[in-house]
């Protein structure tokens, strides 16, 4: 007989995270709200993507946001300055969001008329990649900056998730970024992942990203 018990506690923890983020989505879906989490690295441009993506979208839709982050309150404030609903999530430390935090944060803000919520997750490509959020669709950004070989370091984020927004395409040019080897290295990960090159700063690539954010939310909503 063993001396001591092993408890696999993390296995644990993201089953009945799982269940959770199930929950949330049937309520979501049921209340025809579309909820994207949007992932990257800490400076890939999240927060300029989402003001891009209000300003493409807020004239047909109603747009919530949710600012999480272990503490400041900066990119909340911004996304304010577009009129936008939004709230700002704290973490207490945590490196990520749960679903029972998402629909704290959704309760919170109070989803009632909206179409569509962006969650801007917490900056990093590890422990977001882990936890379901409960939401429709999982999005990520990778700027140019970051390295073409991100794919290789961080599997788990890019094989779970919808779709890639490849941010600051317009600077492409001063770094060592080969886009079809992301694309080659992608797919074979994620065979049905969706590739949008865009720069958040200058708007290339929006209109695209926006196309696909209509289609997606119109078949939620079916």
């Amino acid at each position: 007989m063993d001396a001591y018990k092993i408890l696999e506690i993390k296995q644990s923890v993201f089953e009945n995270n799982d269940k959770q983020a199930d929950l949330l989505r049937d309520s979501l879906r049921k209340d025809k709200v579309f909820l994207l989490n949007l992932m990257s690295s800490p400076g890939s441009g999240k927060t300029t993507t989402v003001l891009r993506t209000i300003e493409a979208l807020k004239d047909e839709m109603n747009i919530g946001v949710l600012e999480a982050d272990i503490d400041s309150d900066v990119d909340a404030h911004t996304v304010s300055t577009t009129g936008t609903k939004v709230i700002q999530l704290h973490s207490g430390g945590m490196c990520h969001l749960t679903a029972e935090m998402t629909r704290q944060g959704l309760v919170g803000m109070g989803t009632k008329g909206l179409d569509f919520v962006i969650l801007e997750n917490i900056g990093n490509l590890i422990c977001t990649a882990e936890a379901d959020t409960g939401a429709s669709r999982n999005a990520m950004i990778l700027s140019v900056p970051e390295g073409d070989d991100k794919p290789l370091k961080y599997p788990l984020m890019f094989s779970m998730v919808d779709v890639l927004l490849i941010n600051k395409i317009d600077a492409m040019s001063l770094f060592d970024f080969d886009i079809e080897a992301v694309r080659e290295r992608v797919t074979k990960m994620n065979p049905r992942i969706r590739i949008i090159p865009i720069s958040a700063r200058t708007g290339e690539g929006i209109q695209e990203w926006a196309d696909w954010l209509r289609q997606e939310i119109r078949e939620w909503k079916r």
